[in-house]
């Protein structure tokens, strides 16, 4: 049954790459009503059949297509290439852009903070406290501005509570099931590829931050979320605020039931939950909204609390009003 993908598909162009990727809203459309393409997903796993990793993974082989006749070609020239990739990979799009959508809750807890990221790939969000912010006319420098730091820009609203600093961190650890190694050039390309072909100053930011990360790579450990959290979690020091956070991964748990018994998880740590995930991943916590977010926003939360809508790839942040939030 090919539907459910081609509508998958669909809505990826329609609800996601629509305005933010004109290639990737026509690849996926284009894809969505071709019966070779649907074919060829049919037959991978259902979590190997995302818009993101076949497009990636075909760019990764057959490098970036014109439109979706081009694509298609390469599709079918290199059918068990590109196949290999999407068995072999995930979309592990290590954005470091959304600091500055967590920035503003970090910098609101008490020092010194143990960041613990569910999801970190590479752990590029780890060190939230070696790139630089500006929030309109607020300016947050990098720790060493000749170290060629990236420095994200950010639209704010009123509400939201701009940092005046960086956080302190004392202590840093990743969770992935396939960590990527800042070292290695074919995976660092893997991470390249992941971003949208017309984003270039995502991918300039990117490769800044992994000079910046590549210096002193934050530890990321190989273990599912769902058993491995607590044993890293008592790495850390009893002295400093523990934080568990992820952004854009519980969604690819598809069992709502799983992702329950992960923030059960998360609340029996004694740390700060942070989530920062599309609406309908926690929909209790999306249920205390009175007003909705912009399309295809994600909801950031403190401790199942919802804070603000965010943009996906940590281009502004929407801080919500108590009026927002329902007791």
């Amino acid at each position: 049954m090919t539907g459910p993908i081609a509508t998958r598909f669909q809505r990826f162009a329609e609800r996601e790459a629509d305005g933010s990727s004109p290639l990737y809203a026509a690849l996926a459309r284009g894809a969505a009503a071709d019966s070779f393409a649907l074919a060829f997903l049919a037959a991978l796993p259902h979590d190997k059949q995302q818009p993101n990793l076949l497009l990636a993974a075909l760019r990764h082989v057959a490098g970036t297509p014109s439109d979706w006749p081009q694509a298609r070609r390469a599709l079918e020239a290199q059918a068990d290439a590109i196949r290999a990739v999407m068995l072999a990979r995930r979309t592990q799009t290590n954005e470091p852009a959304r600091c500055a959508t967590l920035l503003p809750v970090l910098a609101r807890l008490k020092p010194p903070l143990a960041l613990l990221e569910v999801g970190a790939s590479a752990g590029l969000c780890l060190v939230p406290d070696r790139y630089g912010y500006t929030y309109g006319d607020h300016h947050i420098a990098p720790p060493s501005p000749s170290s060629e730091a990236p420095v994200f820009q950010a639209r704010a609203n009123a509400a939201t509570p701009l940092p005046a600093a960086l956080p302190r961190v004392a202590w840093r650890a990743g969770l992935d099931l396939s960590p990527l190694d800042l070292h290695d050039p074919e995976q660092c390309a893997w991470l390249e590829t992941l971003v949208w072909p017309e984003h270039t100053g995502r991918l300039r930011h990117l490769r800044a931050a992994i000079r910046i990360a590549r210096a002193d790579p934050p530890p990321v450990h190989r273990g599912d979320l769902l058993t491995g959290l607590p044993t890293i979690a008592r790495q850390a020091p009893g002295d400093a605020t523990l934080v568990v956070f992820h952004t854009a991964v519980l969604a690819y748990i598809a069992d709502p039931a799983a992702r329950d018994r992960f923030a059960d998880t998360v609340r029996g740590l004694n740390a700060v939950w942070i989530s920062n995930e599309a609406p309908g991943v926690f929909p209790a916590i999306a249920a205390r909204l009175r007003r909705r977010g912009p399309p295809g926003a994600f909801l950031l939360a403190v401790d199942g609390v919802p804070v603000a809508w965010t943009q996906p790839h940590g281009a502004w942040i929407d801080w919500l009003e108590p009026g927002d939030i329902a007791a």
